[in-house]
């Protein structure tokens, strides 16, 4: 039904562009307007609520009705608005928040940069590292590997980084120097009679390959999500990350990335996707659990060895040529410390460590379903890949159809998931109950059942 004229939904339609949205379908249809958020729900301007199976965009940890935070954001605003750390100043917000980040880092670390999303600290470290290795004086060192299907950002370096089409298509991307290599999904890349560590094996192998085609010395670093988000929550394979690790230890001039945006600070039952998966980085990128989005900010986490060139180099040149408006914003950095407190103090990701197997196992009931192909998980994330044909792992075209119907039919009985893919995702806040975790798990049943008697299964 076309939205009444000079409602919210219509203005919405009449002037508002949306990110990650079909345009003209947009045009058709309009939005679902959100009014209010209460814990795990949020409710739309009709009073229909809805369990937020994904945390916003897989990032309101504390729920959505915090008001500690809200309290914090007040506090810093009546005291210090805005200030910039541009040219030797600073502010105890953005101090506080650094000493932070470095005393609860999985690894040792000794520098933090703030920036204001995962993208724009993704697309710093591509400039950090090429800042660093013409500071150290090898001006080929400037290529980055990632991921098929990883998910980095969306500004023209971070979505270069991002290993999916849709975010290439149009854009003319990647950018030069920026290579992918296979994505460790073993249910969809693995062979025919390859076990699941013979599949990291050949995973390592291809990206050992790869540095040695392109040359050890052209290549700056290496990225990953410890678990990919938006690729479809992959979840790495057995032995995978020892191996992918032992190849880099090989190369110790390559910089090694964790990108946890998305795991970072509890998701996978552990503080950091690092802990859960021993990685051992020299850059790890945070933002979204930082303030559970109450505020935009994020930040590059930076060891020694990544530092020492980049602070020679501003010696030389006589500056530190990258900052923005709200870098280290005092209300943003003062949310986040808050925010930090809470998940510590309410052992939030103890709570995702304790109820992930609840989310997971209650998925993983569903393979027995005739639309689910694999359910895959951990902690508090996980992802059900939708299929018509389970022997050969295909879906009805175009790609994606069947899950964006599925979503549809899920969000309609009151859960929001999402669709990626054939895929449907799952996140939901850190405070999650396990009543919660049975109305999304019923829901989503419910939701896969009325599709496949829509598609007379």
């Amino acid at each position: 039904m076309a939205p009444l004229p000079n409602s919210i939904e219509a203005r919405d339609i009449a002037h508002h562009f949306h990110p990650f949205t079909n345009a003209r379908r947009h045009e058709e249809i309009g939005p679902i307007v959100m009014a209010k958020g209460d814990g795990v729900f949020v409710e739309d301007i009709d009073g229909k609520r809805y369990i937020e199976a994904m945390s916003g965009l897989w990032s309101v940890a504390v729920g959505f009705s915090e008001k500690r935070l809200v309290d914090a954001a007040v506090k810093q605003m009546a005291e210090l608005p805005y200030y910039h750390s541009f040219t030797h100043k600073s502010h105890a917000p953005v101090v506080d928040l650094a000493e932070k980040l470095i005393n609860i880092a999985p690894v040792p670390m000794a520098k933090v940069h703030f920036t204001n999303s995962g993208s724009e600290a993704n697309d710093l470290i591509v400039k950090l590292l090429r800042y660093r290795a013409n500071g150290m004086g090898e001006p080929r060192r400037k290529k980055i590997i990632s991921r098929l299907r990883g998910y980095h950002g969306i500004t023209l370096a971070a979505a270069s980084l991002t290993g999916l089409p849709n975010n290439h298509a149009s854009f003319d991307l990647p950018i030069e120097g920026i290579l992918h290599t296979i994505c460790p999904h073993y249910w969809r890349e693995g062979r025919e009679g390859e076990s699941e560590e013979a599949f990291a094996t050949r995973c390592a192998a291809e990206l050992e390959a790869m540095i040695e085609a392109e040359g050890p010395e052209t290549i700056a670093a290496f990225i990953a999500e410890p678990v990919m988000g938006a690729g479809g929550v992959v979840i790495p394979p057995v032995t995978y990350w020892e191996k992918i690790q032992a190849v880099l230890s090989r190369y110790p001039e390559i910089v090694f990335v964790a990108d946890e945006v998305i795991c970072g600070f509890g998701r996978t039952g552990e503080m950091f996707g690092s802990v859960t998966y021993d990685l051992k980085p020299d850059i790890i990128t945070v933002s979204k659990g930082l303030s559970s989005s109450y505020l935009p900010i994020s930040a590059v986490i930076m060891n020694d060895r990544v530092y020492q060139p980049i602070a020679d180099e501003t010696a030389r040149i006589g500056t530190f040529g990258h900052g923005f408006t709200t870098t280290g914003h005092p209300v943003a950095a003062a949310v986040a410390l808050e925010n930090l407190k809470i998940i510590e103090e309410r052992d939030l990701v103890g709570n995702a460590r304790a109820r992930g197997p609840r989310l997971q196992d209650g998925l993983r009931r569903l393979a027995d379903h005739p639309l689910v192909g694999e359910v895959r998980g951990v902690g508090l994330i996980a992802g059900v890949e939708l299929v018509t044909d389970k022997e050969k792992k295909v879906a009805v075209q175009p790609p994606g159809a069947l899950a964006a119907k599925a979503f549809g039919l899920i969000q309609e009985r009151g859960v929001i998931s999402r669709a990626i893919g054939d895929t449907l995702a799952f996140c939901p806040p850190l405070i999650i109950e396990d009543e919660h975790i049975d109305t999304i798990l019923a829901t989503t049943r419910e939701g896969l059942d009325a599709l496949a008697a829509e598609m007379g299964m």
